[in-house]
């Protein structure tokens, strides 16, 4: 499902960017931060490839919501699934773990 969600934003249908959707599909499934899985050196550039390939998918991501949390939480608004303990994410006591520093290698 995650690489429909980045097929439908893909800026650039080609080739290359299909291949893109289905790797970074893929990588979301790891255990890891996303940028670890995708063997990124950081989030920023994570941040950074999302922005030039999936331009209208990351404008979506306004709070700098951890990317594979933000992934998930707009596949389960699209099944109609609630995922959010608390109505805003200000008043929820796990923002720490959606909107946090991501700790790692890079």
């Amino acid at each position: 499902m995650a690489s429909v969600l980045l097929l439908e934003h893909l800026a650039l249908p080609d080739e290359s960017g299909i291949c893109l959707c289905h790797a970074i599909a893929t990588a979301a499934m790891g255990s890891d931060h996303l940028w670890q899985d995708m063997g990124l050196p950081s989030r920023t550039a994570l941040s950074d490839l999302l922005r030039e390939h999936f331009p209208a998918l990351a404008a979506k991501n306004v709070g700098d919501m951890k990317w594979k949390k933000f992934f998930y939480r707009q596949l389960c608004e699209r099944a109609g699934v609630p995922i959010c303990k608390a109505p805003h994410c200000a008043e929820c006591c796990d923002r720490a773990l959606c909107f946090g520093p991501e700790e790692g290698s890079g």
